[in-house]
């Protein structure tokens, strides 16, 4: 499944014409894709389970709640890793993240205090 989300990511960052909102929208389409996916996957599993009589149907219930209790109790992990995915794209795209924005932001801030101070500075002289 990761492989797949790797190659909508390189086939996203190619795709030189699209905008980086579109990007975004793309990936985070694949990703609800994804969790759908494994949802269906992990209910075609427990069904298969009680189909075999290799566990109860209320205990195969029980399970798929556990499964779904985790994923909500969990929100960080995804958004990190898209966020981390989202960097990876935008870092082969050459396109600036908010972080490189924020640390360019303060650098112009602090040079422009050094630069407003050396204007006063020079006016003072006589």
């Amino acid at each position: 499944m990761s492989e797949s989300v790797n190659l909508i990511e390189e086939q996203l960052a190619l795709d030189e014409g699209s905008s980086v909102l579109e990007m975004a929208r793309k990936v985070l389409l694949a990703s609800i894709g994804a969790v759908v996916l494994a949802q269906e996957e992990m209910d075609t599993f427990v069904g298969k389970l009680v189909e075999r009589g290799e566990i109860a149907e209320k205990d195969g219930r029980k399970l798929l709640n556990e499964l779904r209790e985790r994923r909500k109790s969990a929100p960080e992990s995804p958004r990190v890793e898209s966020e981390g995915r989202m960097d990876a794209m935008l870092k082969r795209m050459n396109i600036p993240t908010k972080t490189d924005i924020e640390t360019l932001s303060q650098k112009i801030h602090h040079l422009t205090e050094k630069v407003e101070g050396l204007l006063v500075a020079a006016e003072d002289r006589p």
